[in-house]
């Protein structure tokens, strides 16, 4: 029996309800009627349709000064609960809390998706008036982040090399866009275990991370402290966070069922 094509189930109505929805995931916060008319080629009337039914049940909300619409508090529940039930952010909390006290900076821990790596869970300290608030959710690039490099340093070679674009776009006047020097640091971090950013990405941020392996020894995630350029000098990695997050790395990926 011929299995039957599953687009032939797809409501017009929620795809276009989904539609709208997915509009709001570039960079504008807020659309108007308009706008979202013309991106989707649905009718005015359409659109508010879909909108007024997408603001009753939470998942957009209008700001009532301009007129335009924003994803709704919905939107974030149902992202909370998305990695609520991943086990890596379950297990990575108490760790990362633990390294946030220790090292007085904020950890964080990160996934790989697609062509960038995106934030999922972070700790801060408490006792720091100047600390880093990782961008939770927001897809960085992958070359000149400590997260990115500690994944990028363990692909398989030919995945690395697919991995990597001749032109490496250029974010601060630290940025390494030379691709030939990227890949000599790649080969430095898997010798030593973790990578590092010194502002790289983010002016006067530096972070140290390290890859997460489960149990199927594969590398499903990056685990990172980052602080103040002035407060995270070359040495203050070597002989203190590094060592730090490499053992809190370790641990995680224990706990995920990777068995060195």
């Amino acid at each position: 029996m011929m299995r039957r094509d599953k687009t032939n189930y797809v409501i017009q109505s929620v795809a276009h309800s989904l539609d709208v929805l997915e509009q709001f995931f570039g960079e504008a916060d807020e659309l108007g009627v308009t706008e979202l008319s013309k991106r989707l080629k649905l009718h005015k009337n359409n659109v508010f349709r879909l909108l007024a039914t997408l603001e009753a049940r939470g998942y957009i909300e209008q700001n009532r000064a301009s007129e335009n619409y924003r994803l709704g508090i919905k939107c974030l529940h149902l992202g909370r609960r998305y990695i609520e039930h991943m086990g890596l952010v379950r297990q990575a909390r108490p760790i990362l809390a633990d390294i946030a006290r220790k090292a007085h900076e904020s950890a964080f821990v990160a996934i790989v998706r697609r062509d960038g790596v995106v934030p999922l869970e972070a700790a801060e300290p408490d006792d720091r008036v100047v600390r880093i608030t990782p961008p939770i959710g927001q897809m960085l690039p992958l070359h000149c982040t400590a997260i990115g490099k500690a994944h990028l340093a363990f692909d398989p070679e030919e995945q690395l090399q697919a991995s990597l674009p001749e032109n490496l776009e250029r974010f601060t006047a630290q940025t390494i866009i030379e691709r030939a020097r990227l890949l000599e640091q790649l080969h430095c971090v898997a010798r030593d275990g973790y990578s590092v950013d010194a502002g790289e990405y983010f002016e006067d941020v530096s972070s140290v991370a390290v890859p997460i392996r489960d149990y199927t020894r594969s590398v499903v995630g990056s685990l990172a402290v980052a602080g103040p350029c002035y407060r995270i000098p070359a040495d203050r990695i070597r002989h203190e966070l590094a060592p730090l997050v490499v053992e809190a790395g370790r641990e995680l990926s224990y706990r995920l069922g990777y068995n060195e």
